[in-house]
């Protein structure tokens, strides 16, 4: 088994995950009446689809194969994919300090 085969085997399983997650956690964002739970559940989402993003970015970038387009959207996705990240995070520091008091 290749480098690349076992980079996919290892990819594959985590955008799988964050992208069930990111589903998840958006349904109970839109379903939640209380505006602090939909707040923490939007973070939540935030934070998978920036994983989500980051690891496709990974793989458009390290299977290019040295294609510029290809390294250009990784490089997009991988910049989208840390916004996400970091908003969701800092979202998320928020609600639960206001949940603390």
């Amino acid at each position: 088994m290749g480098q690349l085969e076992m980079l996919q085997w290892v990819l594959f399983p985590v955008i799988l995950i964050s992208l069930v997650l990111s589903v998840v956690f958006s349904y109970k964002s839109r379903r939640s009446s209380d505006g602090r739970k939909r707040g923490i559940n939007a973070a939540r989402m935030n934070i998978s689809m920036g994983i989500m993003m980051m690891f496709i970015s990974f793989i458009q970038l390290f299977m290019s194969n040295e294609s510029t387009l290809k390294v250009v959207i990784g490089a997009i996705f991988l910049v989208v994919g840390l916004f996400n990240l970091f908003a969701g995070l800092r979202n998320l520091s928020a609600y639960r300090a206001t949940e603390r008091g």
